[in-house]
């Protein structure tokens, strides 16, 4: 954006210095996060995993969902980052990422559905 001569000059920072404006590939980032909250068995999917590392059968019973609607699921949540999986013989096991992005997620889910975490034992 640099070299940009805007139209009106408001007298904020970011029209003096539109270079330091995040690039179009930092919001794609942050768009794809997002994207996971587009559907609802996603979102509890991830919520589930960020408190305990289950296998596809047991998240589809604890979720009420068939293993193939989990398994398509735990795709699109393991190709952003969200999630992570590990293999235990013929197991699969899946896990919220200990990442910032992941983190934040969750918290911002609890907070938005102001749900209380499953105190750890």
């Amino acid at each position: 954006m640099s070299g940009v001569l805007l139209p009106h000059d408001h007298g904020q920072a970011i029209e003096r210095e539109p270079e330091n404006m995040p690039g179009e590939e930092d919001f794609q980032i942050v768009s794809d996060i997002f994207k996971q909250l587009c559907d609802r068995s996603r979102i509890r999917i991830f919520w589930l995993l960020c408190h305990c590392e289950e296998c596809v059968i047991n998240i589809a019973a604890i979720v009420g969902m068939t293993s193939p609607a989990v398994s398509h699921h735990l795709r699109q949540l393991k190709s952003s980052g969200l999630i992570v999986s590990r293999r235990d013989g013929k197991e699969v096991y899946y896990k919220a990422a200990d990442t910032e992005q992941a983190q934040l997620l969750h918290k911002m889910i609890e907070k938005m559905m102001e749900i209380s975490c499953p105190t750890a034992e």
